[in-house]
């Protein structure tokens, strides 16, 4: 597919992008471009191999830039990511597409936008930002989601960790995604090339930005959820510790009776408590006395 970029994206022709003075888009599958690249005399000599995408990049050539996005799922970060490759310069850009992710993405600018001064720059900005578009209603419903947990722990429920480390995982994979992005609007926006207007550079830094923010609130969420665990940690500790003093008291106030069992059960032939018709009340006695006395102790000292 070919756009002219106009006051919005226009379909045109491949013969219409190569006409001068006209910025245009193209969306290409990568048999495509392997045979038409020649077309677009950007001076590339390497291959831009869709399968070797690994990361969201830009690199400056002599006559172009090209670059690979790699895009998550937002929703299903799970998911395999969506790969596209890209080669520009000042007269337009080309998009390496296995599948149908810039077409979508083109189809839902045209939906949307309208340029009042329609340039190469503010197209790419308008891609980008499609890139990261539902991204912060994402970002604050985990936010949500960890403050139910937080809420459910001070309530005395235990946190769902796996839940948990679900959303770090996300969120680290996040972070990776924002911090190539914001390293590819620093690129473009370095316009080392000149392909891009003085006045026009300002859209790369208002990405960035965004972007930033973005990187900055996904932090914040990791520094949440780190919270979260050692507060989970915490209060698991003290349900643990309070057994253990529970154990520990049991523990000592039988021990005395466990004592007096085994020294009775000694079998001994004089044991003067065995012939008196005292000896077993006095056993009990002495048993509870002991009991009730460790129990009092341990009141008075707050471990109970």
């Amino acid at each position: 597919m070919y756009y002219l970029i106009e006051n919005t994206l226009t379909k045109c022709s491949a013969e219409d992008c190569r006409k001068k003075g006209c910025q245009y888009v193209a969306v290409l599958t990568p048999d495509e471009w392997q045979k038409s690249r020649e077309d677009f005399e950007m001076g590339i000599d390497m291959d831009l191999d869709i399968t070797e995408v690994h990361s969201t990049k830009a690199e400056v050539n002599y006559d172009s830039v090209t670059g690979t996005f790699l895009i998550p799922d937002i929703n299903d970060m799970t998911a395999e990511y969506k790969k596209l490759a890209f080669a520009l310069d000042e007269k337009g850009i080309v998009i390496i597409d296995p599948v149908d992710t810039a077409e979508s993405i083109i189809n839902k600018i045209i939906e949307t936008k309208k340029w009042r001064l329609p340039s190469l720059e503010r197209f790419i900005y308008d891609f980008l930002e499609q890139i990261i578009r539902g991204d912060l209603a994402k970002l604050e419903a985990y936010d949500k989601e960890l403050d139910a947990m937080d809420r459910d722990i001070d309530n005395g429920k235990d946190a769902n960790i796996e839940r948990l480390n679900d959303i770090r995982g996300d969120l680290r994979d996040l972070r990776t995604h924002y911090d190539h992005l914001i390293d590819l609007a620093q690129e473009l926006e370095e316009n080392e090339n000149n392909f891009f207007k003085a006045q026009n550079i300002r859209y790369f830094k208002l990405f960035s930005n965004r972007v930033s923010r973005l990187y900055d609130m996904v932090n914040s969420l990791l520094d949440y959820t780190t919270q979260i665990r050692e507060t989970n940690e915490s209060k698991v500790g003290v349900k643990q510790n309070r057994i253990m003093t529970v154990l520990t008291v049991v523990t000592t106030i039988f021990m005395p009776l466990t004592l007096i069992v085994g020294w009775y059960g000694m079998n001994f032939r004089y044991m003067p408590e065995l012939d008196t018709k005292w000896g077993y009340p006095m056993v009990i006695a002495v048993s509870l006395v002991i009991a009730i006395s460790g129990l009092i102790f341990f009141k008075i000292k707050k471990w109970l």
